[in-house]
């Protein structure tokens, strides 16, 4: 099998270009991958962000297939264009890995990147490929805010509620259960709850709904990340309002609490204090609420807080069922 350092930086983006050249329904792109820069016409606003995974801490070659780790990386990234009201035109890549990294490996992720962002009706419009210790992964995602506002953080004002696109703890759970194996728990855990190990690997959250909560009127939006107690610490303190949460009403994915009771661990945990979920959370007036979102609570002026089941969220963050690891 052959490496990176066989093979050549040349040669792999000349692979990457044709494998970008096709697929994606962006109207707006002017000159694709494989020029010195990517030319796109956009119809509205231009939204951007970057994020960056590194292997080792965000990913794991024995956990997840190098195509998985490539979409993930652009879910990811593609997310948060989406809880600014936007629609995905176009992500820009970068992948540093070791010389001695299987070729295969790096034509993998890079399918798996190309392949997401079809699925987004968008275009890879570039990248880079560099010498790096570890195989790191950082997907720019552009996107146009076609025909809508921007929807920020800071935007939740008193009188409104709080909703979720989506339920969650899939990716937390996923996360719990291959950690549990790796530990001695029996493998067969893994088949039994392969939807959320699944999630973990893939999150597949419905992105287009980012447009459906700015076309209804959402007034802040985020997502799902870093986890709903953290999100909902961000948006308050953003929005200068408090938040109040009621935790029997955050919908929790199929299987979750089954998982909880087999491996000891109340689901809450994985449903609050997850991360990667990228499902969507946003603030609506309580008349328009998007079809299919769930109402998980409520906004009201003062002292920016934020608290869940009454109880300050910085207490629930210090019980030690949502801090452990």
């Amino acid at each position: 099998m052959k490496t990176v350092g066989e093979v050549g930086e040349r040669a792999l983006v000349a692979m990457f270009t044709t494998a970008a050249a096709s697929g994606g329904d962006t109207d707006d792109l002017v000159i694709g991958s494989g020029d010195d820069a990517a030319v796109f016409a956009p119809t509205g606003p231009v939204v951007v962000s970057t994020d960056t995974a590194v292997a080792g801490r965000h990913f794991r070659f024995d956990w997840s297939t190098p195509r998985q780790i490539g979409a993930r990386a652009v879910v990811q990234s593609a997310a948060d264009i989406a809880a600014m009201g936007g629609v995905l035109t176009g992500v820009v890549v970068s992948i540093g890995c070791p010389p001695q990294t299987p070729v295969e490996r790096v034509l993998e992720l890079n399918a798996g990147i190309v392949d997401q962002t079809h699925r987004y009706r968008a275009r890879v419009l570039g990248g880079d490929l560099v010498s790096s210790s570890e195989v790191v992964l950082t997907v720019t995602s552009l996107g146009v805010l076609d025909g809508t506002q921007a929807v920020a953080l800071s935007g939740a004002r008193g009188g409104e509620v709080l909703a979720l696109s989506g339920p969650l703890g899939g990716p937390a759970g996923g996360l719990a259960a291959l950690s549990a194996v790796e530990h001695g728990a029996d493998p067969l855990l893994l088949e039994q709850f392969s939807d959320l190990v699944e999630a973990y690997r893939l999150p597949r959250p419905d992105l287009g709904q980012g447009r459906v909560a700015a076309l209804a009127g959402a007034r802040a939006m985020t997502d799902v990340s870093d986890g709903l107690v953290e999100e909902i610490i961000t948006m308050a303190e953003a929005s200068q309002v408090r938040i109040d949460i009621d935790s029997a009403s955050v919908p929790q994915v199929r299987g979750l609490a089954e998982l909880g009771a087999a491996l000891g661990v109340d689901p809450a945990r994985w449903a609050l204090a997850g991360g990667e979920e990228h499902e969507l959370l946003a603030a609506f007036d309580p008349s328009a609420v998007s079809a299919g979102w769930t109402v998980i609570g409520t906004v009201s002026d003062g002292e920016p807080d934020a608290r869940i089941d009454g109880a300050a969220v910085g207490e629930i963050r210090g019980w030690q069922s949502f801090t452990e690891t």
